[in-house]
């Protein structure tokens, strides 16, 4: 039987995964990239996951309030502003996924980029959406070996009063990222 471990940095983000034949675990990371590294190497030193599944909201400067975006290319903006001292700042899981055979009929492939700020006002971003845990995760299953995949439902455009439309929007990501999990891709 398959082992997932389902990562959420919020309870508001939280939504139960019902597919037949696996185990599913859940671990709440806590908001940002050192508790979301921490706890998750906690929770795959208990479990030992076949895969990692990450679950929550992130915000947008190209997308709509409601998308849902299965990322698998994750990068580190503060990590990305030192690029010249030839740190990482960019993953990609979508070869360890293919290799160990996780998520083939998941056609979709978005890029998050997280850091260590909320983002409020417009400004350039590379990627799809952005979150403050995603990157941290996937660096972490990328060191073990371990399969990782994110799924990130649209809170909040940034630049318009982003952090108000995050709290509004948790109820909506919540029942978004359980008809996207039970229904639309009812199995890993």
């Amino acid at each position: 039987m398959i082992k997932i471990l389902v990562t959420y940095a919020v309870q508001g983000e939280f939504a139960e995964i019902t597919w037949p034949d696996v185990q599913v675990y859940y671990v709440r990371t806590g908001i940002g990239k050192v508790k979301a590294a921490y706890h998750l190497a906690e929770a795959i030193h208990q479990v030992e996951p076949d895969i990692v599944v990450n679950m929550g909201t992130a915000g947008t400067v190209n997308h709509q309030l409601g998308d849902v975006f299965v990322c698998r290319t994750f990068i580190d903006r503060d990590m990305m502003k030192l690029s010249d001292l030839g740190l990482q700042y960019k993953l990609d899981s979508s070869a360890l996924l293919e290799e160990k055979g996780f998520c083939k009929h998941w056609t979709e492939h978005a890029t998050c980029n997280t850091g260590d700020s909320f983002l409020t006002e417009l400004t350039h971003v590379e990627g799809d959406v952005v979150d403050m845990e995603a990157f941290a995760q996937a660096f972490v299953c990328n060191a073990k070996q371990i399969p990782f995949i994110s799924v990130k439902y649209v809170s909040d455009i940034i630049g318009q009063n982003s952090v108000k439309h995050w709290e509004d929007k948790l109820e909506d990501a919540r029942k978004a990222l359980g008809h996207f999990f039970n229904v639309l891709k009812e199995s890993i």
